[in-house]
């Protein structure tokens, strides 16, 4: 029986294993356990804030967090970060799951680090890819740096998470479902001349769809919540200097307030969808709190239709890269050399790196370090022998806009900084696709 509230089709099984497995160092065969964390993460001093023009903050409106949720089923140990920030270069993802297998023991592919987005928090480590785009920002004359005391603390600090997490582990059980909210819109706005721009759109294509992951003791209380929903962290604009963690994190705080959980907020296929609110200066003039309303509620409506869990988990991750040209005249930063390669003719193709979590034979989870359109999650969701299907975006790092063909046709701003060909979204999604159908039912 599925737990899901949603009933899909059914599909045979696929027999080709695909990716990897790994034990974890500790657990018992068969023992689903869980474990959780919530870790501080607001800086008490000014810093350079990621998203927009080059910008310091003056003060805090509310606070950043790592949320991290630890899973073993006695032979996979895996563990899910949502933290509020931006985003981060997959180049710093690998220098900091280097240091967390030194302190901790946690090989890096046990570990799916996640950014809720919010364009109002610290930059952290090196920039990576927006290098290339925004070469003056990173000049060393222009005084702007990527924080690189706050970058260790954040750091050390998702060590800290990490470790008591694991040492939380306790048995659980696991439930899904899908909820609704209408808190996101497309922001690709046309005018008369076909021109493309940052907006709202509402014609444009959205997905609304919540996926839930719940985790809850075998008494029925609840340890954590996963909210997957796509949306942009952009309520505050530029104009704003205050600390937040945007829509995604006021949402989080409300839920738990209600839960008595840490709710992970995990974000989608939000490259071409804005919050209905979306660049305010104030979170006054953003309707910020309102989105405990927009979207809030609409999770915790989700969460109550959730009336079955199960014990019996099995763990199946893995991970396989996807490749697609690199649009032409573009520079790749040697620090991502890993994410890169020459092929014939001197072409040079971008690795993008997907990773995959079967949860039960009904749910998929896959991720990537991209801003996807939704168009393509979409797709990828239609096709998937998985009734239920969910798109963790910004995995693991940023490797930027990855936008339909059309919308690279068009123009606009992702395209504009995106380093992909029209051939990215066929080479992606057929990719993905396949992929899904040789995972293990």
């Amino acid at each position: 029986m599925s737990v899901s509230t949603l009933s899909g089709r059914r599909l045979p099984a696929r027999l080709l294993l695909a990716g990897w497995l790994f034990l974890a160092p500790a657990g018992v065969a068969g023992t689903f356990r869980a474990g959780v964390a919530k870790v501080d993460i607001t800086p008490e001093t000014p810093q350079w804030l990621l998203g927009y023009q080059a910008r310091q903050s003056d003060g805090v409106h509310d606070r950043l967090h790592h949320r991290i949720v630890a899973l073993d089923d006695g032979n996979t140990q895996l563990f899910l970060v949502s933290s509020d920030l931006a985003l981060a270069s997959p180049g710093y993802y690998d220098q900091v799951c280097a240091d967390i297998e030194k302190a901790a023991g946690i090989q890096p592919r046990q570990i799916w680090w996640l950014f809720t987005h919010t364009h109002s928090a610290p930059e952290v480590g090196p920039p990576g890819l927006p290098v290339i785009f925004m070469p003056e920002r990173y000049k060393q004359a222009s005084g702007h740096m990527s924080n690189p005391e706050y970058s260790a603390w954040a750091e050390q600090k998702l060590i800290e998470g990490l470790k008591e997490a694991r040492a939380r582990l306790e048995p659980a059980r696991l439930g899904f479902g899908l909820g609704f909210a209408q808190a996101n819109i497309n922001r690709r706005a046309r005018d008369a001349d076909g021109k493309i721009s940052l907006g709202l759109n509402p014609y444009g294509p959205v997905d609304r769809q919540i996926g839930l992951i719940l985790v809850e003791r075998p008494d029925g209380t609840p340890l954590a919540l996963i909210a997957n929903y796509a949306i942009h962290g952009t309520v505050l604009g530029s104009a704003n200097l205050k600390i937040s963690a945007d829509a995604p994190g006021v949402v989080a705080e409300y839920v738990e307030a209600k839960l008595g959980a840490p709710m992970l907020f995990i974000n989608g296929a939000e490259g071409n969808i804005a919050p209905i609110y979306s660049v305010y200066p104030t979170p006054g003039s953003g309707h910020l709190s309102e989105f405990r309303v927009l979207l809030g509620d609409r999770i915790l409506e989700a969460r109550r239709k959730i009336t079955a869990t199960i014990a019996d988990v099995q763990l199946w991750t893995g991970e396989r890269f996807i490749e697609t040209p690199l649009r032409e005249g573009l520079a790749w930063p040697a620090e991502l050399s890993r994410y890169a390669r020459e092929a014939d003719a001197g072409r040079k193709l971008v690795r993008i790196p997907v990773r995959a979590l079967r949860l039960h034979h009904d749910l998929v989870v896959w991720g990537a370090p991209l801003e996807l359109f939704c168009e393509i999650a979409l797709r990828v969701r239609e096709e998937s022998p998985f009734p239920d299907t969910y798109y963790f975006g910004l995995l693991n790092g940023w490797l930027g806009y990855l936008p339909t063909a059309r919308a690279i046709r068009e123009g606009g701003y992702e395209p504009s900084v995106s380093p992909y060909s029209e051939k990215a979204e066929e080479d992606f999604s057929r990719g993905v696709s396949a992929w899904l159908r040789e995972i293990p039912r």
